[in-house]
């Protein structure tokens, strides 16, 4: 009879991606016991251990919500915000879905901290969203958007984009651009001053030295 080898508990918790901590409380409250521990007392699992509580806690914890987000970048676009909500008021209509929640929200698609928005990704992340609805992918967010579809997809939840691009604003994708140009020109700026900074004190080695062999 085969052993199956143990993993670490860092390991253990990107199978069914939650943090460690997660872990740690699956196993206070009883549900998700470490199959052995270390001589310096880590927890260890194994795959089949982990995959047979995936498949438990996806079979008792089906996800259920139903969501659509709107964004736009400013207050100043508010109308384009309640343009995004009427159409997809009217595809949620037409479509059949009952029960679905709206969430609009103002702030720069290339802002990962916008509180609306980590809050949907963390029920995403608790398996609750079934499925979510946007008006066009940039509405969730300006770059990076495949992994976070990745990311929905494999906590059980559908991504639904309707592709409407007069529902992505030509002056917000503007704005963003100017803000990584001005990101990058300040970086660039950062690094001319550390070259020049370099460049004197590498001067300043160089008489140094000079001066010690001239006094030698």
């Amino acid at each position: 009879m085969l052993i199956e080898s143990t993993i670490s508990t860092g390991k253990a918790a990107k199978l069914p991606g939650v943090p460690v901590k997660t872990l740690q409380r699956w196993e206070r409250e009883g549900r998700l016991i470490p199959v052995a521990r270390t001589d310096s007392n880590r927890r260890l699992y194994t795959e089949t251990r982990i995959r047979e509580f995936i498949g438990l806690r996806q079979a008792n914890h089906a996800p259920t919500k139903l969501v659509a987000y709107c964004r736009v970048s400013s207050a100043a676009q508010k109308p384009d915000l309640a343009n995004q909500r009427k159409v997809l008021e009217e595809f949620v209509v037409a479509k059949g879905l009952a029960g679905v929640g709206f969430i609009e929200e103002v702030g720069s698609g290339l802002d990962f901290r916008r509180k609306r928005f980590l809050a949907l990704m963390d029920e995403i992340g608790r398996r609750e969203v079934r499925m979510l609805i946007l008006a066009h992918r940039d509405r969730l967010t300006r770059f990076g958007f495949e992994w976070f579809e990745h990311y929905a997809q494999t906590h059980g939840c559908e991504v639904l984009v309707l592709n409407q691009e007069r529902l992505s604003p030509e002056q917000e994708m503007v704005q963003d651009l100017m803000t990584i140009v001005r990101c990058f020109s300040s970086r660039l700026y950062g690094l001319r001053n550390y070259r020049k900074k370099l460049d004197e004190a590498l001067k300043q080695d160089a008489n140094d030295v000079k001066k010690a062999q001239q006094c030698n």
